[in-house]
Formats: C-alpha cells, sequence, structure tokens
C-alpha cells in the first residue's frame, strides 16, 4: 500500500428498502452515493468527504492530525477533509455494511439535518483562510471541494427556487420572467433538465451495482422525497447559528426502540 494512502472509505448499504416509500428513495440515495458519486471522486483524485460506519484509517496518521473534531457534528467528513489536507489520500474499499435506513419523517429529517449541518461547518472551518486551503491541496481539489460542498447544500437550499423553473419547460410563466434576461431562463431550464437527467443515470447506475436494479423504478420519484431534504437543510442552516453542537439523536427500529448516538 501507497504511505500516502492512510484510510479506506467502504460503501454503505441498508438492508430494509421495501420498509417504505422512504427506506427505498434512501437506498437507492445511497446506491448512487457511495457506489457512483464516490467511485467517481476517488478516481479523479479529489477530496473523498468521509461517512458512516464502514472507514479504516491507520492510527498513526490519525493521531498525527488530532483525530476527531469533537465539535463537528460530522466529524468523518471533516477528517476526510483534513486527511486531504495533510497530504494524505483515501481510496474506496469494495466492501459493504448494512444499516437500517429511516423510514420514517420525523427521524429522517433530524438525521438529514444534522449531516447537513456538518457539512456547513466543515466548509466555513476550512474556508476561513481559503488560500492557506488552496495551497494544502492545489486548484483541482480546492474547486472539487467547492463543488462538492456546495453543491450539496445548494441543491437542497435552492431548491424551491430550482424546481420553479419547470414552469417554463411545462410552458407557464415564470414569476421571475419579466425581471430575468429570456436567455438565462433558458439556461436555467437547461441546466435544470440536464442535471434531473444525469441524476436519473447515477440512480439507475447505483442500483444495478448495488444488485437491485428494481430500485431503479423509484428514481422518478426522488424529487418528492428530497422535499424532507429541503426541510432539514433549513432546520441545519438555523442550527448553524442557533445551536451548532447539538447532536439531534436519531431513532431507529420500526418503533423507535433505538438510538444513533
Amino acid at each position: 500500500m501507497p504511505p500516502d494512502v492512510v484510510c479506506f472509505q467502504g460503501i454503505l448499504d441498508f438492508y430494509n428498502p421495501s420498509r417504505n416509500l422512504i427506506s427505498r428513495c434512501f437506498t437507492l440515495e445511497y446506491a448512487g452515493w457511495f457506489r457512483v458519486l464516490l467511485q467517481g471522486i476517488a478516481r479523479l483524485g479529489l477530496v473523498i468527504p468521509l461517512g458512516g460506519t464502514t472507514l479504516f484509517i491507520r492510527r498513526d496518521a490519525l493521531e498525527q492530525l488530532g483525530a476527531w473534531d469533537a465539535h463537528n457534528v460530522t466529524e468523518d467528513a471533516d477528517l476526510g477533509v483534513r486527511i486531504a489536507r495533510a497530504g494524505y489520500r483515501t481510496e474506496m474499499l469494495p466492501t459493504t455494511t448494512y444499516e437500517e435506513a429511516n423510514s420514517r419523517i420525523t427521524p429522517w429529517i433530524k438525521q438529514r439535518s444534522r449531516w447537513l449541518k456538518g457539512f456547513m461547518m466543515t466548509y466555513l472551518v476550512h474556508m476561513r483562510a481559503p488560500k492557506a486551503l488552496l495551497r494544502d491541496v492545489g486548484w483541482r481539489r480546492f474547486w472539487g471541494l467547492q463543488a462538492f460542498f456546495l453543491g450539496t447544500l445548494g441543491q437542497f437550499l435552492l431548491a424551491p427556487v430550482l424546481w420553479s423553473f419547470w414552469l417554463v419547460a411545462l410552458g407557464v410563466s415564470h414569476p421571475l420572467e419579466a425581471s430575468l434576461p429570456r436567455d438565462m431562463l433558458s439556461v436555467a431550464v437547461g441546466a435544470l433538465v440536464f442535471f434531473e437527467v444525469l441524476n436519473l443515470c447515477i440512480w439507475y447506475c447505483g442500483a444495478r451495482a448495488s444488485g437491485r436494479p428494481v430500485l431503479a423504478f423509484c428514481a422518478p420519484l426522488m424529487p418528492l422525497y428530497f422535499i424532507l431534504g429541503c426541510f432539514a437543510a433549513y432546520k441545519a442552516l438555523w442550527e448553524v447559528f442557533a445551536a451548532p453542537f447539538f447532536w439531534d439523536k436519531t431513532a431507529h427500529g420500526d418503533h423507535g426502540g433505538t438510538t444513533e448516538h
């Protein structure tokens, strides 16, 4: 193993996709995330934001980096950035851990709001000194990190505005049509359609890679699923300022019998 590879990120999956529509969409989202997107990020040599329980890191490197940030509610994602800043690399590991997908609305929103808040905090912490970040990771990784964090957060925070451009695609007048250049509206609609098609392709490939191709039938319903993400994102944004270190525990189990700590 090359000496600069100090961490391996495995694949997370769920064992209960058949529970309901939320668990099916959650499983499909994870399939696209861990089996397609993170694989591509790793192959491009970009910063891999660590996530979940299936990761392995050399102890000496972890100690050198100062271990986990106890004040970050997504300490794994933050550690992934710090690994890259220290000149080390993370690679993907072809092993899978199966967890329980949240299948109820309130626990799902609580869990996702914690993740999004952690992403916000991670981005803000490392962008306090953008020149230092650029010096540590280089131009390619720097812009890759911008695309990852701003793209992930923006798709939830700006979702209501972005979805409104479907009105133009459907031939309906947009509320901002009078104040925006016609070309800008066309570009917005074109970008919206492009990324929706790209997402469908990612979810389709993820479903096949997970060995559950039937999950691809849920792909057209994912925008409905991500409405929950909008509520989680604005909850996260409020907590960044009001309760940045609050860990919103997530109830698991069909009857809420266990809790994530």
